[in-house]
């Protein structure tokens, strides 16, 4: 096998300084670029209307990721519609929470959080359920969210607020990486909607979660490095591991 000593990581570079990747990339001396495969784009507040969402009928909102914390602000200043202080916030995630302060002077008796998955936030919803709940959303929402809100017996509505939208790659046409990352199946989606013909060869795929694994598999490639496992929780940890194993006696 090759030994590795590019990769690229099909999400947005990140913005701290201290990222794992910048440490793997020093440690490992290993070219690591970084370019998102998918993006998101606004819907339009009139798309929204279209969608029968009144935003003045929702005493709550679900916020699932810092793009469901933006849209539904941009949304709501398209609407001209001013948010109560009264509107009631359920974060799936601390992340989540602490991004909200950047629209939302923070009160504790306002905003709940989740642990961390959508299933965590189950609790607080029920103790709410009186409430009338909306969950601003991309189109490639996981079954699992509306399943859990049914369950609950709450009042709530689903409206698509943003779009998951494949990024043009096509200047990557004659690029060779040793690795490519894929943190979704819309990214693999992204790679096939870019390059029909794309043949795996040497190339090895390292992949984050079962279903974005499922997706690689699905068209016939091969899983070379999989994230998350109990010795490599991350993908930067599953990457040094193979690249200490596959580059040894250079």
């Amino acid at each position: 096998m090759t030994k590795v000593k590019t990769i690229l990581v099909s999400q947005p570079e990140p913005k701290i300084e201290n990222s794992p990747y910048f440490d793997l990339q020093e440690k490992q001396k290993v070219k690591i670029d970084f370019r998102p495969f998918i993006h998101v784009e606004g819907v339009e507040a009139k798309d929204v209307r279209q969608q029968k969402v009144d935003l003045s009928n929702y005493t709550a909102i679900i916020l699932t990721s810092r793009n469901s914390v933006d849209h539904f602000f941009r949304v709501a200043e398209e609407m001209r519609f001013k948010v109560p202080d009264s509107m009631k916030y359920f974060c799936q995630s601390e992340a989540v929470a602490y991004y909200l302060q950047k629209y939302v002077v923070y009160r504790k008796r306002k905003i709940y959080v989740g642990k961390r998955t959508f299933a965590d936030l189950t609790p607080l919803i029920k103790k709410y359920k009186d409430e009338s709940f909306l969950l601003p959303t991309t189109d490639k929402l996981k079954p699992e969210v509306p399943e859990i809100l049914d369950g609950l017996s709450v009042k709530w509505k689903q409206a698509t607020f943003y779009k998951t939208v494949i990024s043009d790659l096509s200047d990557l046409a004659n690029v060779y990486y040793d690795i490519l990352v894929f943190f979704s199946p819309s990214g693999i989606e992204s790679l096939f909607h870019n390059f029909p013909e794309f043949k795996q060869n040497d190339t090895r795929i390292a992949v984050f979660g079962n279903t974005t694994i499922k997706a690689v598999e699905s068209h016939g490639l091969r899983v070379d490095i999989a994230a998350p496992t109990p010795e490599t929780p991350s993908m930067t940890m599953a990457l040094e591991k193979y690249i200490e194993k596959t580059n040894k006696g250079k």
